[in-house]
């Protein structure tokens, strides 16, 4: 019967255990010292060896002939542990048996001492998993476990363990598996198995894989019967991802604005059966190298994992592109393989997106008004002359006001104006009346609707980069103060109307009795209603 290459090579000892040897080599130490804790915990992502250093652990502990912290495999205990068939190693899966009532049944056999071993070992996989009820009952049995037993636990999300667990444990990060020591121990299994895997082939394989040894090796086994000769386009017609060619073919049109090639080229891919998300994965890491390679020439090849001739096409690219354009691509494509994963129509997501980046259209333009510069630029050069030539604003003669102003924070958005002024010093005699503030207000209820009608009875005026708002409604002021959203919600419809960024105050100008005045009514209207609601209730009754 044939045996999947990824559980036939997998590793038996702790010095075939690769790119983890800051784990294996501290745990041999401790074998060989007869220093071993009563509890492990494993974590790392998946294929980075976590459950195999388990295994090799439960039985280097446990074999009578261990040498230099390694288990012998020639032992009667060593065989019946591959076999699975050993009483004293249990393995526990709880993604399927993570119940309160599985760990109970774990410490009630935890009672009974080993039948063969020096130890009982209990290994959990994908610990975290448990419910929050078995944790509490696995959580007594690590407290005080008895001499003979210890625990071994293994999870990919290590933050879903309880730390009165983690607590108890001795902690093991396991590293994703460095790319060339994939590629080297897939060229070893090809030589023992007699198959022929080109270099390419494995550097592609080993890419792909992200630091999974177990995904690169089945990923291998798939190869295997595809092709005699294992090579970069086999593994890229069977991984269903876009060979080199193809992608650099896209990211040239990419650079050079071309988006009928870059089109012509996703059809091709497409007609071919290529996976769209996996191919925008692949885009998104060739964009991440050639900004670390604009970014940091000097020391790319060091970061970067890439072969020679991948190397110089995006040296290129990037020699060619400014770092922000290249910034904007890799946000844009993150943002597509977000949507693609939702979309129902994946390629028209993707081909969308190709437009964009061949277009130059931002993500910053795409959150603008898409009206032409140039006349946006004539109507701020005009709205500026009517404010310059603008008679000062005439004052009403002073009342009793609340002093009651609220003023926008400054931000990272706070605008660079020509005239600067302090916000704190605008008197009302020195401002300009906004004459388009019925624009704004209409673009303000289009934003942000919940808000804006506490705006009804205002008015504006303004000074270099300040922007005065007057209104007899007391309820903006406190919303204003409350919650900065609804003075950047402000401030973007300002923006979309005059062109331009404004520190934003706000003044009620009711005086103490008008407000006073106003609040008598809104509790009078609400005792009516409660009376008219109550003697309706009663005439039903």
């Amino acid at each position: 019967m044939y045996k999947a290459l990824y559980r036939k090579w997998r590793p038996l000892t702790f010095d075939d255990v690769i790119s983890q040897q800051h784990i294996t080599d501290t745990l041999k130490n401790q074998i060989k010292n007869d220093k071993t804790a009563h509890a492990y915990l494993f974590t790392g992502s998946r294929g980075t060896g976590k459950t195999t250093c388990a295994r090799i652990l439960a039985k280097a502990v446990n074999c009578p002939d261990m040498t230099d912290g390694n288990p012998c495999l020639k032992c009667d205990i060593c065989r019946e542990a591959e076999e699975d068939s050993l009483t004293d190693i249990i393995e526990i899966d709880a993604a399927s048996n993570n119940g309160v009532d599985d760990i109970r049944e774990l410490r009630d056999g935890a009672v009974y001492t080993p039948e063969k071993c020096r130890f009982k070992i209990y290994i959990i996989d994908e610990v975290h998993m448990l419910s929050a009820s078995a944790f509490n009952a696995l959580l007594k049995i690590m407290e005080e476990p008895p001499e003979y037993v210890k625990f071994i636990l293994a999870t990919t999300e290590i933050h879903k363990v309880p730390a009165t667990v983690a607590s108890r444990c001795q902690r093991y990060d396991f590293r994703r598996i460095r790319q060339k020591d994939i590629a080297s121990r897939l060229l070893y299994i090809a030589e023992q198995e007699q198959l022929n895997l080109t270099d390419d082939g494995a550097a592609l394989i080993a890419k792909i894989a992200d630091g999974g040894m177990r995904d690169a090796v089945s990923l291998f086994d798939q190869c295997s019967v595809c092709a005699e000769e294992i090579t970069a386009d086999v593994v890229s017609m069977t991984a269903g991802v876009a060979g080199r060619d193809y992608l650099f073919d896209m990211l040239d049109a990419v650079s050079e604005s071309d988006a009928s090639k870059a089109l012509t080229i996703t059809s091709r891919l497409y007609d071919m059966s290529k996976d769209l998300q996996r191919l925008c994965e692949e885009l998104i890491l060739q964009f991440r190298n050639i900004m670390l390679i604009k970014a940091t020439p000097s020391t790319a090849g060091d970061i970067i994992t890439a072969m020679p001739d991948e190397l110089e096409r995006m040296k290129k690219i990037a020699e060619n592109t400014p770092l922000e354009v290249i910034l904007d691509r890799l946000v844009q494509m993150q943002g597509c393989h977000e949507r693609m994963g939702r979309a129902m129509n994946k390629r028209v997501e993707f081909e969308m997106t190709l437009i964009k980046m061949c277009g130059n259209i931002s993500t910053e333009k795409e959150n603008t008004p898409s009206a032409d510069v140039s006349e946006l630029l004539e109507k701020i050069r005009l709205l500026e002359k009517r404010l310059e030539n603008a008679p000062a604003p005439v004052v009403n003669p002073p009342q009793k006001r609340e002093i009651l102003t609220a003023t926008s924070p400054a931000g990272e958005n706070e605008p660079q104006p020509n005239v600067p002024v302090d916000i704190k010093t605008v008197k009302e005699n020195e401002l300009t009346p906004c004459t388009r503030w019925e624009e704004i207000m209409e673009e303000f209820r289009r934003i942000n609707p919940a808000v804006a009608g506490s705006l009804d009875g205002s008015t504006a005026a303004s000074k270099g980069n300040v922007m005065c708002i007057f209104t007899p409604n007391r309820f903006f002021i406190d919303l204003f103060k409350s919650n900065k959203d609804n003075a950047v919600s402000l401030g973007k419809a300002i923006f979309n109307v005059l062109g331009q960024r404004y520190r934003i105050s706000a003044r009620c100008t009711a005086t103490v009795e008008e407000t006073k005045s106003m609040a008598e009514q809104v509790i009078k209207k609400a005792i009516n209603s409660s009376i008219e609601t109550a003697v309706d209730n009663n005439n039903k009754n």
